[in-house]
């Protein structure tokens, strides 16, 4: 049984700054710097938004040891560790341990389309290798794969897995998980737009794109809903809906690095298979995000 969340309110699933020569690490230490002085409560690292799995396995791991050295304790760093391999998974999060990461993010396997008891037999065997918490991350309308809550229930009393980042969009299977893992497992929510709901249901935080852009106002929240404001952290859910929908206008993390490079923070610059956003929904973001002062 866990004894405390490896964060509480929002953890930026934070981009990469790539150029075509490569990871930009100085936009990465500026970015990290600038998300931790607006009071980010966490930051997640090479994980979907920050482009994990279009880096080679050597980038990979510079990116996940600089962030370490960069973010120096400020922030509770957790690190993108998943793979459809199990024993790159493990390679990958005993690395990740060995730099300072304090957990340990890992999506399911994708493609392969794992049996509920090849993913406890998964989670169990990552956790059972490594030294940091585990939380895992559930995203089947990318992976092809959910975890049900009854899986989560077979895994919750294994000591070094602390969480769930829970991206299946299905408030009614959250709620069932939140029941069957009650003070066992942290729930965050792996959706901005449900942020509100699945801290109604006892949920730990969010790990956010929106935090990209706006790190203290999705810390605020959280801590707004913790403090026992629930109209004020409702009021701010429901302001950045629109602004929420239009950074997943197109598949993560196009728009969030259309952004952020509109906001000065990297180039706009992603890996094939991923290209560059569509004009007319990066003129919608970019409307939105003018209103909110961002550029």
């Amino acid at each position: 049984m866990i004894q405390k969340p490896i964060f509480t309110g929002a953890a930026t699933a934070l981009v990469t700054p790539t150029t075509p020569d490569g990871v930009d690490y100085e936009a990465l230490g500026r970015l990290i710097d600038w998300q931790i002085e607006k009071g980010i409560d966490a930051l997640v690292i090479a994980g979907s938004t920050g482009e994990g799995k279009t880096l080679t396995i050597d980038e990979h791991k510079e990116v996940l040891r600089y962030s370490a050295e960069r973010i120096a304790g400020r922030v509770p760093m957790i690190a993108g560790t998943g793979s459809n391999e199990t024993s790159v998974s493990i390679s990958m999060s005993r690395y990740a341990c060995e730099v300072g990461a304090d957990g340990l993010l890992v999506v399911t396997p994708y493609y392969i389309k794992a049996t509920q008891n090849g993913l406890v037999k998964m989670y169990s065997m990552i956790a059972d290798a490594v030294t940091k918490p585990v939380i895992i991350y559930n995203v089947p309308s990318r992976t092809g794969v959910n975890v049900e809550p009854e899986t989560y229930a077979r895994l919750a009393d294994h000591g070094n897995i602390a969480g769930i980042k829970e991206a299946n969009g299905d408030i009614s299977k959250i709620a069932t998980t939140a029941a069957l893992v009650a003070g066992k497992l942290d729930i965050y929510s792996g959706n901005d737009d449900q942020i509100l709901p699945i801290l109604s249901l006892g949920g730990k935080g969010v790990i956010s794109v929106l935090s990209n852009l706006l790190p203290a106002e999705t810390s605020r929240m959280c801590h707004l809903y913790f403090e026992g404001d629930t109209a004020g952290a409702t009021a701010l859910q429901l302001k950045y809906i629109p602004l929420i929908r239009a950074l997943f206008s197109e598949v993560n993390p196009i728009p969030c690095k259309a952004a952020m490079a509109a906001m000065g923070w990297c180039e706009n610059y992603l890996r094939l298979p991923l290209t560059p956003m569509e004009d007319a929904h990066k003129e919608k973001l970019f409307q939105l995000m003018r209103a909110e002062g961002l550029i």
